[in-house]
């Protein structure tokens, strides 16, 4: 095919740009296409830090922060770019991830620590991340997409006809870019990271034991998610997911076999006892979900969202998903409470039909709820004033006909909101981890019965003991439970 000139010409800025912007890459020692000095990347990291700490929180416990830094300090003193100022910060979040910004900054969600069973498999997520901050990964795939991003500019520009649905080509092409870095760099981050572990004197088969966590849970997850009628959980994506019976993973990481310590200690009992006590699930800065009522000690006040619902508790929302996926109600904290609950609504909600305003105290609170039609869908806003505060119910469906059918529902749900009753209290406090010895006779399935984590606790219980899917505990083994 004979590309148009002014086509050709963009690919000829864009390689031009390419050239003019090489560096060394630290690992390697090869010239990599990078948009981003040293000192950006820094400034970059230092920016992306604040959100991330807005985003997720930072968990609430110095002793464990101070564990895990210096653990990944020693790992990154080992590394290819020890020169940087590196920061390892352990966030507030039941996900199961672990990820890095650009210029040293790395965080590890607690989430993820109560499924790891030793030091060295805690070194090993670290090591990895830190392998993608030398390798300069998140650098290179934001020049990528810088690159992209030109290049759609330029050939908006320069080739008239390929605006609109060919935006969507050139998009498409950049997203395949950084969309097929994934496996190479996953790879190199577990090959520099099983370097630096066997340089720290840990075992660098931790890497391959974390992997194969990683798996299991991700079954586990599909297997849950199957039940809900929701998509399975992702550690890092799906173009970094390694495949089952990973030989290349095993390879890369065998690499650095040759230099790792005899015998090299786990350090099991060490972070067993510091991740004692671990919340597992829900923060309590974030309430907690217990079947479906949701109970916030800290702001004091308590929700029933409907049963059947699914309901996702995040940061700074709280969402409930009908079994169907087309109904919603939205839990939100709008700030000071002034004037009226149906003076907020008037200032702040334009319905584009509707606007029926409803006046009158919900379980001895000031409110208001507001109906009508906002997009073409039927929606439902309560706002409650409690201790100071406005608390927005925002509740929609996909259809007149879905709303009617969740209708009660959804006013039911808004007229639940109350002040938390001393009985709740004891609800409202967080799941935590504890770790023992097992004794003779134990299973996971006795010690379920025990758990409050549901229908599914034997399950998790085996994830996080490295038993899954059907092992038991032996007698004298190190042992974590859920109370």
């Amino acid at each position: 095919m004979i590309l148009p000139r002014a086509f050709r010409l963009v690919t000829g800025l864009l390689c031009l740009g390419l050239l003019a912007n090489c560096a060394v890459n630290p690992v390697t020692g090869r010239q990599n296409f990078v948009m981003m000095s040293e000192s950006e990347e820094v400034r970059t990291g230092q920016k992306g830090d604040e959100e991330v700490r807005k985003e997720y929180g930072v968990y609430d416990n110095p002793t464990l922060q101070r564990y895990v830094n210096d653990v990944g300090q020693r790992l990154a003193q080992k590394s290819h770019r020890g020169n940087l100022e590196y920061h390892f910060t352990v966030v507030d979040s039941p996900e199961i991830n672990a990820f890095a910004l650009p210029g040293g900054y790395i965080y590890i969600t607690r989430g993820i620590m109560a499924y790891l069973n030793s030091e060295a498999e805690l070194a090993a997520v670290l090591g990895h991340e830190i392998g993608h901050v030398t390798a300069r990964h998140s650098v290179q795939q934001y020049s990528a997409s810088m690159a992209a991003s030109i290049g759609v500019a330029l050939g908006s520009i320069l080739v008239p006809e390929l605006r609109g649905g060919a935006q969507d080509l050139f998009s498409l092409l950049g997203n395949a870019l950084l969309s097929g870095y994934g496996r190479d760099h996953e790879l190199e981050a577990d090959r520099l990271g099983a370097e630096y572990l066997a340089l720290t004197g840990y075992d660098p088969q931790a890497m391959v034991k974390v992997v194969g966590i990683l798996k299991d849970q991700e079954l586990f997850d599909a297997e849950i998610a199957r039940g809900e009628g929701r998509e399975p959980r992702r550690y890092h994506g799906l173009f970094a997911t390694h495949p089952d019976n990973d030989t290349r993973l095993k390879e890369v990481v065998g690499e650095a076999d040759r230099l790792a310590q005899p015998k090299a200690d786990s350090r099991q009992a060490i972070y067993l006892t510091q991740i004692n006590g671990l919340v597992f699930g829900d923060s309590p800065s974030q309430g907690i979900v217990r079947d479906n009522r949701f109970l916030h000690d800290g702001l004091g006040f308590g929700l029933n969202f409907p049963p059947d619902w699914k309901v996702k508790n995040s940061l700074d929302r709280v969402v409930a998903l009908s079994p169907e996926n087309d109904g919603q109600i939205e839990l939100l904290l709008a700030g000071p409470a002034r004037g009226t609950p149906a003076d907020f609504l008037r200032r702040n909600i334009r319905l584009d039909t509707g606007n029926e305003l409803d006046t009158a105290l919900i379980n001895g609170l000031p409110a208001a709820t507001m109906s009508g039609v906002r997009q073409n869908k039927p929606v439902k806003i309560g706002v409650i004033f409690f201790r100071d505060q406005t608390f927005i119910l925002f509740a929609t469906a996909k259809t007149p006909a879905a709303y009617n059918q969740h209708r009660t529902a959804i006013s039911s749900a808004i007229g639940s909101f109350h002040a938390l009753q001393d009985s709740e209290r004891k609800l409202a406090k967080p799941n935590l981890i504890h770790t023992r010895t097992a004794k003779r006779g134990e299973t996971f399935a006795s010690l379920a019965r025990q758990s409050p984590l549901g229908k599914n606790a034997e399950g998790y219980l085996r994830l996080m003991n490295h038993a899954y899917p059907s092992g038991e505990p032996q007698a004298g083994q190190h042992l974590k439970t859920v109370e």
